[in-house]
């Protein structure tokens, strides 16, 4: 482990991090009809081609959903009802945003997030001080490129004006983890709030 004084940049993951699925029942009682785990649901939806081709700019997030409603023989008419009620139970994690903002502006912050075209807006309705924690927010979408392609590590690092060894990356995915490892960051796997609170208070001290 490299010397945590050294560290002047700490890199957030989006989705299932700052961002995440704060009640499983919501979905599990979506995905039940169709004799389906809330974990089955989740898989349709983000590891369908269409979600990929979104999270790269290449489709939106309409494709994707069009894509789940052709495999669970949806009528049309019931999507938008079945789409709010899978997003209701993301919410953004108030304890991880006190945090950061407690480290500003000893630490630069970044974002990186495999998302959508239509997943800024979003955050900034749904989140109004969502952005107020970053220097750089990132969003694979708009950069064509996807974690964890090297390219999208290095452009955060350009943005924040930072050595790959000076900063600290979060994910929930381990091969993004790996990734992130592979361009000289440290990094920390998301299990859950507290575990990487209590990792990055050792990093970033």
């Amino acid at each position: 482990m490299e010397n945590p004084h050294k560290n002047r940049a700490l890199v957030w993951d989006m989705g299932g991090v700052l961002v995440r699925n704060m009640d499983p029942s919501i979905r599990g009682r979506l995905a039940a009809p169709f004799g389906m785990t809330y974990l089955e649901l989740e898989n349709l939806f983000f590891g369908s081609p269409a979600a990929y081709l979104a999270s790269i700019g290449q489709a939106t997030e309409a494709d994707a959903w069009e894509y789940v409603r052709q495999k669970l023989n949806m009528r049309p008419e019931d999507m938008p009802a079945f789409i709010d009620a899978y997003w209701s139970c993301d919410q953004f994690d108030e304890e991880l945003y006190a945090f950061t903002m407690a480290l500003k502006p000893r630490i630069k912050v970044g974002l990186v997030s495999n998302a959508y075209p239509e997943t800024r807006a979003s955050l900034e309705r749904r989140f109004p001080h969502f952005y107020n924690m970053f220097d750089v927010a990132i969003f694979s979408a708009e950069v064509c490129m996807a974690k964890p392609d090297p390219r999208i590590y290095r452009m955060a690092l350009a943005g924040l004006g930072v050595q790959p060894g000076e900063a600290v990356f979060v994910d929930d995915f381990i091969e993004n983890v790996e990734g992130a490892r592979a361009v000289g960051m440290q990094a920390v796997h998301f299990k859950n709030s507290a575990q990487v609170r209590s990792e990055l208070k050792e990093l970033l001290a």
